[in-house]
């Protein structure tokens, strides 16, 4: 996924090739990560992801139990390897520290405008009935890695991934993720007439 939305970005900016490092894409890479994970790493939005998975368990009548077993055990696995990814890693694997991205001249971009633009392209590629086909078959060819399994885990990617896709894009269609991550003025704002209101 990371690299279909990588190739569609680079399409949109217009990428000259492997110049050399472009430090503004590699800093904001690492700002972004650092900041997804420390929002992903709050016990309240550990408690909303599980609460939204929950709810996504209970439409599936027969399975609701397993599903629920499921989130159980994954999620607090899930959070806690999220300790274990370093910014400056991430992006360097994801390529965006060894781009040289060449914007057009009339066009000026903040973060907000560049997270924003991020943000709806992921939707977009989750849209697609074909970046949706690729995910499945991802996660399939991965069931091959637990053979004892295997039967069991097709049925899963069969009944939970479209529901997953599905629920990732109305999350990322109804949440301000670009102003939780402080890449837009709008979140920071926010925090501060909070915070003057409280005193």
């Amino acid at each position: 996924m990371v690299s279909v939305l990588r190739s569609h970005v680079e399409k949109r900016a217009g990428v000259l090739g492997n110049v050399g490092k472009n430090d503004n894409l590699c800093t904001l890479c690492e700002e972004y990560v650092s900041e997804a994970l420390i929002y992903l790493q709050q016990n309240k939005t550990q408690q909303e992801i599980i609460s939204a998975l929950h709810e996504s368990c209970s439409k599936l009548q027969s399975l609701k139990k397993q599903c629920v077993i499921l989130v159980d055990y994954y999620a607090p696995l899930f959070f806690l390897e999220l300790n274990t990814i370093k910014p400056a890693e991430f992006c360097g694997k994801v390529n965006l520290c060894q781009q040289v991205v060449a914007y057009a001249q009339g066009i000026k971009q903040n973060s907000c405008d560049v997270c924003n633009m991020a943000i709806e392209e992921v939707i977009t590629l989750l849209k697609d009935p074909d970046n949706q086909l690729t995910i499945l078959e991802l996660l399939l060819k991965e069931c091959k890695t637990v053979e004892k399994y295997l039967p069991k885990c097709k049925v899963l990617v069969f009944e939970y991934a479209p529901l997953l896709l599905t629920n990732a894009e109305q999350f990322l269609e109804k949440q301000d993720i670009c102003s939780k991550l402080h890449a837009c003025d709008t979140y920071a704002s926010s925090v501060e007439d909070t915070l003057l209101s409280d005193h």
